[in-house]
């Protein structure tokens, strides 16, 4: 009984390991547009949270210190908007499983 047991709890953890590649291929897929001012300053970050585009309207392009702010507003949003994203479809994988500390999924 036991042996059958353990065969599937290894099935069990298989499955998972499988469906977390997949995630994990579908997370590095994904793109997010942060939007600051208003989306006077538009950031688009793909999966691995490298900027893929910008778009910075003309009338905000006046005020350099005013700028650098939107442009980390708008890259902090979109950031937030991937890391929201991964970790909701981890949490389908995992089953809302809590991770040991230190044991981080690469999102």
């Amino acid at each position: 009984m036991f042996k059958g047991g353990m065969a599937g709890m290894m099935q069990k953890a298989q499955k998972m390991q499988e469906d977390m590649q997949k995630a994990q291929a579908e997370i590095k897929n994904l793109t997010a547009t942060g939007k600051a001012a208003g989306g006077s300053v538009q950031i688009t970050l793909n999966g691995e949270h490298q900027a893929t585009n910008i778009q910075i309207d003309e009338g905000v392009m006046d005020d350099k210190d005013m700028l650098e702010d939107l442009i980390l507003t708008a890259i902090n949003d979109a950031t937030k908007q991937i890391s929201d994203t991964a970790a909701d479809k981890m949490k389908g994988v995992t089953g809302g499983m809590k991770l040991p500390d230190g044991m981080n999924l690469p999102f």
